[in-house]
């Protein structure tokens, strides 16, 4: 009787050893998934950031170019808009983009040294935009391609 109760008690003793490395590896690989996920987005957010500051970029700086050429210059650039932009409007010589993030909405103001109208469309990918000069301010205009 004393000889099995040691056994049951060495097969109890393995199968709490084992249970507690099991949770144990659980825990670090559930730790470390979420530290990629949360990482992830990170970049993510950092990357759409980048893309459309050089969006952005590319039509002030264009529109700067064509308005010091005067009228009737004009120019048309190619540039990309990237997924989860809610909304693009030029206002008071500012390009104001919407983008959502991991962290929410976040509303971007894009200013111009030069007087600047006309619309954008939200919807992400390639664009082709038409830059043109008149007397007074430049017009953007997004071509249908």
């Amino acid at each position: 009787m004393f000889i099995n109760l040691a056994k049951n008690n060495k097969r109890g003793q393995v199968s709490i050893e084992y249970v507690l490395v099991f949770g144990f590896v659980a825990l670090v690989v559930l730790i470390t998934l979420g530290v990629g996920m949360e990482y992830s987005g990170s970049i993510k957010d950092n990357i759409k950031m980048t893309q459309v500051n050089n969006f952005a970029s590319k039509i002030i700086s264009a529109s700067e170019s064509v308005f010091y050429y005067g009228e009737p210059s004009k120019s048309t650039i190619t540039s990309y808009l990237p997924e989860s932009v809610e909304g693009v409007e030029i206002v008071d010589n500012n390009i104001l983009i919407e983008l959502r993030t991991s962290s929410g909405l976040n509303r971007i103001a894009f200013p111009s040294n030069v007087p600047i109208s006309g619309n954008i469309s939200k919807n992400d990918g390639v664009k082709n935009i038409e830059i043109v000069a008149n007397e007074t301010a430049i017009t953007i205009v997004e071509e249908d391609g």
